[in-house]
């Protein structure tokens, strides 16, 4: 884990403080566009507080399941020794970057209210939930690519075009709920969709997602866990002499 942080925010100007000043931007520049383009948001009445909702908990599932999946490539020489495993590579990226996107989370959702004044009276156990819940699903996925683009190097190519359009996919922007319903029946089989749902549940007490299910997502996560682990296990050492 210290040697993750050395090399991704020790060698940049600023350092950690990237990991804030990103997702800001990203925040901002999506506030700032559909208020002018829209009068209010899907929920509440702060374009900042939604957007933050679901552009933080999308960051986490990009950040945390990108560096899953590169965990072997980035940790090639250190894998080197026999008291190293891919698994400690792997963990210690995911602790790494979970952690970090926990707490830019947190300061920003608490800078914001303080900032807007906005008073909390959501569900701090959905939120919780949420985030455990794209945390196991950032894992199942980061792990199975793993595995995938250390056995197919064009794999990496593939994921990276066709996961492009998963912002848009998954509520990050807009509400599911409020798309027709040929289109909202496709994308509720997006779990992102419903762990970006459940969240938001918890800032919004008027917010009822009747559809989003814990139960889904979290089984979705666990499925691609499972794989993704047995490949990668049984796989690493044709990756490393790749």
């Amino acid at each position: 884990m210290l040697r993750e942080m050395a090399t991704r925010y020790g060698r940049s100007p600023g350092g950690y403080a990237w990991a804030l000043l990103e997702p800001i931007g990203g925040i901002l520049i999506l506030a700032a566009a559909f208020s002018i383009l829209i009068r209010n948001p899907p929920l509440g009445n702060n374009f900042i507080l939604f957007y933050a909702t679901g552009f933080l908990p999308f960051t986490l599932y990009s950040s945390v399941s990108g560096a899953v999946s590169t965990s072997i490539n980035f940790s090639r020489p250190l894998l080197q020794y026999a008291a190293v495993t891919w698994a400690d590579a792997a963990i210690g990226r995911f602790l790494l970057n979970s952690l970090t996107n926990v707490l830019v989370s947190l300061i920003m959702m608490t800078a914001i209210m303080m900032y807007f004044d906005i008073r909390l009276a959501g569900d701090f156990s959905a939120i919780i939930i949420g985030y455990a819940l794209m945390m196991l699903l950032s894992a199942g996925i980061g792990s199975l690519n793993c595995a995938l683009q250390g056995l197919f190097p064009v794999w990496g190519q593939l994921w990276g075009v066709t996961s492009r359009p998963l912002m848009l996919a998954s509520g990050v922007i807009i509400l599911v709920d409020d798309l027709p319903a040929g289109i909202r029946d496709i994308l509720w089989y997006n779990p992102l969709v419903h762990i970006i749902a459940i969240i938001r549940k918890g800032f919004y007490p008027t917010y009822d997602p009747s559809i989003a299910s814990v139960a889904y997502a979290g089984g979705f996560g666990l499925v691609l866990l499972f794989f993704g682990v047995l490949l990668t296990g049984r796989y690493h050492r044709e990756i490393l002499n790749m």
